[in-house]
């Protein structure tokens, strides 16, 4: 008895060893194969610009494919999703933001994932000050003429979002709640649809990332009023803030991280962040982002996941007062 005993235990201890021995070679080789890189958003927004950019990088660093697939919808919940349920072998990652991760788990209250427990941060690449825009037929000059403006226009002006529940939803309900202003929301299917109708003069106004608004801002398609940060930011130091043009306290930058799922093995996270810090450090990729006024983050798992739950309580009051629903 003893003697099959001790055959099993040694079985046991080889398969353990083996096992072992094959992920931390799984681990050093990864990635082997080409990965999925989630942007929860249509074409053409900060999110889907920002998550090429990094799978380009990404991609002549391993020798493989970063292959970006928008999945949009429902304020970013439908990709999100997609990505919880994905594999958890590290070959699934996700771009996540301020709308996905800081204000939907307010928004909705049956969310299909958990932003705190399905998930394993890996890094924030970045924070993207959000802006003011307009439409240039508006007859104002700054965010206090437009604030003006809305005052005697109640309920005529329209402001232009990615979505119902998005993060540019989100951010001109914050203002209107600061500002006591009466304006029509106007969701669309991403931002890149929001930009369009922003230039065609559909609609009149949108508080959005840099990154999306800065080649239309650059070709007078549209309008600066005002950037969304309480200081004002260095490539436009003309440019005043919203919280000194009439929205005290307006504060609502937008930030974007890179997730995977919370099964995925430490090692597999631990070379993801690695690897992605280079990304985001080099100098040409600090550069591109610092043309629209982003500031590189990179940092690590642990402050990534502790900021998720501070943006939760910080954005649930706001989503509450609002009344903003999702579609």
């Amino acid at each position: 008895m003893n003697k099959i005993k001790y055959l099993l235990k040694s079985v046991v201890v080889a398969a353990c060893a083996a096992a072992a021995s094959a992920f931390a070679q799984g681990a050093a080789g990864y990635p082997a194969k080409p990965v999925r890189f989630i942007a929860p958003f249509p074409p053409g927004g900060s999110t889907d610009l920002l998550a090429r950019l990094v799978a380009q990088k990404l991609a002549e660093a391993w020798g493989q494919q970063v292959i970006v697939e928008n999945r949009g919808g429902a304020a970013g919940t439908i990709g999100v999703e997609l990505a919880a349920r994905a594999a958890p072998d590290g070959y699934t990652i996700v771009m996540g933001h301020v709308g996905t991760f800081g204000v939907n788990p307010t928004l909705y209250p049956k969310l299909p994932y958990d932003a705190i427990r399905d998930f394993a941060p890996v890094t924030v690449l970045a924070t993207v000050p959000n802006a003011m825009a307009v439409h240039p037929s508006l007859p104002v000059k700054t965010a206090r003429d437009f604030i003006a403006l809305a005052k005697a226009r109640p309920g005529e002006l329209l402001y232009a979002s990615g979505g119902s529940g998005s993060a540019s939803h989100l951010a001109g309900e914050y203002f209107k709640l600061l500002t006591q202003i009466n304006m029509v929301h106007v969701p669309y299917k991403g931002t890149a649809p929001a930009m369009a109708s922003m230039i065609s003069g559909e609609t009149t106004m949108t508080i959005t990332g840099m990154v999306a608004l800065g080649p239309h801002i650059k070709s007078k398609r549209l309008k600066l009023l005002g950037v969304a940060t309480l200081k004002r930011l260095a490539i436009a130091p003309e440019i005043p803030t919203l919280h000194e043009s009439g929205a005290p306290g307006y504060d609502a930058n937008q930030w974007y991280g890179v997730l995977t799922q919370a099964a995925v093995p430490r090692e597999i996270v631990a070379k993801l962040h690695a690897d992605i810090v280079k990304v985001m450090t080099r100098p040409d990729v600090r550069d591109r982002l610092a043309a629209d006024g982003a500031e590189v983050v990179a940092n690590t798992p642990e402050q990534f996941a502790a900021h998720i739950k501070s943006e939760i309580a910080r954005w649930a009051p706001v989503v509450k007062a609002s009344g903003a629903k999702p579609d």
